[in-house]
């Protein structure tokens, strides 16, 4: 459908919002909410009718709402206060005012009007992303259904992950079956990169390939091929969405992290500072957590309710808490109230909550952490890292079977993750709790070698090593433990871990004083 009001036509098929003949940039879910309002435009809509209709009945702060209410005035040249068109009726909702002529089927538009080309669209403030109909090799046009499920597939997964501007299906799948050029689908989708892939299916087996470009050098960031037996159709779709999902995410980090450190000084945004604080985040060391703050404190002074840098301030705080690196009376108030001002500027980003999750974690409201960062994985279930800290919460509390099956789901959903090692340490601990020492000594074995530096990884192998009686491999763990946390003793490690049961701190300590530690 179309709608034609005030020298503006929304599109609903190709779903554009053109202002005369400018195509207006829009996230989808603004997008969504203008639809809604015009379609109800006889009638007053709720604020939760709005929830119902476009974030399907998920729960929604009002800050979140009142932003995507203000885009949409925006976006059709309204405001809050003079509300010419999108009019707030106090206590009752929202109702579209404006005169709109009657809605008309796209497919009248004349073939002038779709020969047009279309204009170039401005890059919105976070990185954007189209994913193109993955092309049917098969020559079966049967198997359509599968190229197009994998596509729409990824579209959604990527959707969750809320640092992104994903296209919408309606607009990336416009390009199906046309052979483009990826700097007119930049041009035209207001786009930074492009995934694009194709599908070949022979009997039983399915090859699937995908590459990330950046359109604005025409390079590959990143690309793969996967195959799979074709035993379960929806099984493989979810499995090969997951895989593409998880292995693009840090190189679209990666590469915005280059791109800012191109940019000249004056021009660098808050998004470019995140970036860059990230990058030094995921070394995981004592300099480089120090340099991410002040990198996170930069962003929040340019933008003091930008979630994305609130959460990973919250997160880079409490992340130095359980390595040792900094006092937790000190740090956790102040992740705290990071972590919930992030959570308050979009509820439904999965770093916000997994930031107030760690809090809770290191200030041991265990049963609250768990919860959060649960809610972060129903948000984003690619979220490897909410998978490793969930891993932790869960080792804490005794439940190490699960704690271990989540680590294994961190490491498989993202193994070229830079945080794997973690992931690995965390596994060895959970092995530790069940009394599995020779799987925690391997384990961590493996999360040293992929990381010299990892606090946490050397306290497992060193008291799984003394449990064991191996007292030569317990004292040289000690030894690195003590090169990476200085601090470490048993006082600190009885007053600052968060265990739920005093049986677990007392395993915990007394592998450690075998192993030498006072």
């Amino acid at each position: 459908m179309k709608f034609n009001f005030d020298n503006h036509i929304l599109d609903t098929d190709r779903r554009e919002l053109r202002r005369g003949s400018d195509l207006v940039a829009m996230q989808p879910q603004v997008f969504d909410l203008l639809v809604h309002l015009l379609k109800h435009r006889d009638r007053v809509v709720s604020r939760d009718d709005l929830i119902a209709l476009v974030w399907g009945g998920r729960i929604v702060s009002d800050s979140t709402l009142d932003s995507r209410i203000n885009a949409a005035r925006n976006a059709i040249g309204d405001n809050g206060k003079d509300q010419r068109l999108i009019r707030t009726i106090p206590r009752k909702g929202l109702r579209f005012v404006g005169d709109v002529k009657s809605p008309c089927d796209v497919r009248s538009a004349s073939a002038a009007e779709a020969e047009q080309p279309r204009a170039a669209l401005a890059l919105p403030d976070r990185p954007a992303i189209a994913v193109l109909p993955f092309d049917n090799m098969s020559g079966d046009r049967e198997q359509e259904y599968f190229s197009d499920g994998i596509s729409e597939d990824i579209i959604t997964a990527l959707s969750k992950l809320r640092w992104f501007f994903v296209i919408a299906r309606n607009s990336s799948f416009t390009y199906k079956g046309k052979p483009v050029h990826m700097r007119q689908v930049a041009a035209e989708l207001g786009v930074r990169y492009v995934l694009e892939g194709s599908v070949r299916r022979s009997g039983d087996r399915v090859r699937i390939t995908a590459q990330l470009n950046d359109t604005a050098t025409g390079s590959h960031i990143w690309a793969e091929h996967y195959d799979r037996e074709l035993t379960d159709v929806f099984a493989v779709q979810d499995e090969i969405t997951d895989a593409i999902v998880t292995a693009i995410e840090p190189q679209i980090y990666a590469a915005e992290n280059f791109r800012s450190r191109r940019k000249p000084p004056n021009s660098v945004d808050a998004w470019d500072l995140v970036m860059r604080a990230l990058s030094h985040h995921w070394r995981v060391t004592r300099p480089d957590s120090l340099a991410a703050e002040a990198l996170l404190e930069r962003a929040i002074e340019i933008d003091p309710n930008y979630g994305q840098a609130l959460a990973l301030f919250a997160t880079n705080h409490m992340f130095g808490v359980h390595l040792g690196w900094r006092d937790i009376a000190a740090a956790a108030p102040v992740a705290e109230q990071a972590a919930l001002a992030a959570i308050a500027a979009d509820s439904e980003d999965a770093w916000a909550h997994t930031a107030l999750g760690s809090v809770y974690f290191s200030t041991r409201r265990l049963d609250h952490s768990l919860a959060e960062f649960e809610l972060a994985l129903q948000l984003n279930p690619n979220f490897s890292l909410a998978q490793g800290y969930y891993a932790l919460a869960l080792s804490y509390i005794g439940r190490w079977e699960d704690a271990f099956a989540a680590t294994q789901r961190a490491i498989r959903q993202s193994p070229r993750d830079p945080s794997s090692a973690i992931y690995y340490g965390v596994g060895a601990y959970a092995q530790f709790v069940g009394r599995n020492y020779e799987a925690a000594i391997a384990l961590a074995r493996e999360a040293t070698r992929q990381r010299g530096d990892l606090t946490g990884a050397y306290r497992v192998l060193t008291v799984a090593a003394g449990m064991t009686g191996q007292i030569e491999l317990a004292r040289t763990a000690l030894q690195e433990l003590r090169r990476t946390q200085p601090n470490i003793s048993l006082a600190w490690i009885a007053t600052q871990l968060p265990w739920k049961h005093d049986a677990d701190r007392e395993h915990y300590l007394e592998g450690f004083r075998r192993a030498g530690l006072e």
